[in-house]
């Protein structure tokens, strides 16, 4: 079953699901949830310069401007879901390729902290296709095993490079996703099939070019 299939069979059974948002940005992942029917709670961000941003397209939801190091999991909600794209730039192919030497990148662990005590339904995490350079491999693989072990009882973690070109956006742009489901959910899931391959892709003209002057 694909993401969005097993988005709508939870929604379907479940009704509206209480989302929380780390490493919020300017709250566009949480746009897509909202679209999808999700109740983004709760979201967290650092950068003052985004939170007035983030505050009126997300008018519902709380946000909470702490360091997320500085911010204890009790003080989390109680969740559904919990999302998030913790810092890439110490994974960039153009960065400092710092990786866990960045305190940046050392980030990732807060969200796996949370994760370990909300134990929600699922989550999703993204980032650069930098984190799958070779340098990287051990730190790749003790965040996938440490996201596969959160919680009571574990997720069931698929891990992909997808590319936003594939799927009917205008911009070639790759991301890692870690997608992980509660294991005693038992949840079937598969990422979806590319639907604007290679040689089909949508150009920008194409998506906003009525929006000319």
């Amino acid at each position: 079953m694909s993401f969005l299939g097993v988005v709508n069979e939870v929604l379907r059974v479940a009704g509206t699901l209480n989302i929380i948002s780390l490493f919020a940005g300017a709250g566009g992942l949480d746009l897509g949830f909202e679209k999808a029917g999700f109740n983004i709670m709760w979201a967290n961000e650092y950068d003052k310069d985004i939170w007035e941003t983030y505050r009126y397209n997300h008018k519902n939801t709380l946000l909470d401007t702490r360091s997320i190091t500085n911010i204890p999991a009790e003080d989390v909600p109680e969740c559904d879901g919990i999302i998030g794209g913790p810092p890439c730039q110490s994974w960039s192919e153009g960065g400092s390729k710092r990786g866990l030497n960045d305190k940046r990148g050392q980030l990732f662990w807060d969200y796996i902290r949370i994760l370990n005590a909300k134990n929600p339904k699922f989550f999703v995490a993204e980032n650069v296709k930098g984190m799958l350079m070779s340098r990287y491999g051990d730190a790749l693989d003790n965040f996938k095993k440490a996201f596969s072990e959160a919680g009571k009882y574990g997720y069931d973690l698929h891990f992909q490079l997808v590319n936003a070109a594939d799927y009917g956006v205008p911009e070639d742009r790759e991301r890692v996703l870690f997608i992980g489901f509660r294991k005693d959910l038992k949840v079937n899931f598969s990422f979806p099939e590319p639907t604007t391959p290679v040689g089909h892709r949508i150009t920008l003209r194409q998506a906003i070019g009525d929006l000319a002057a």
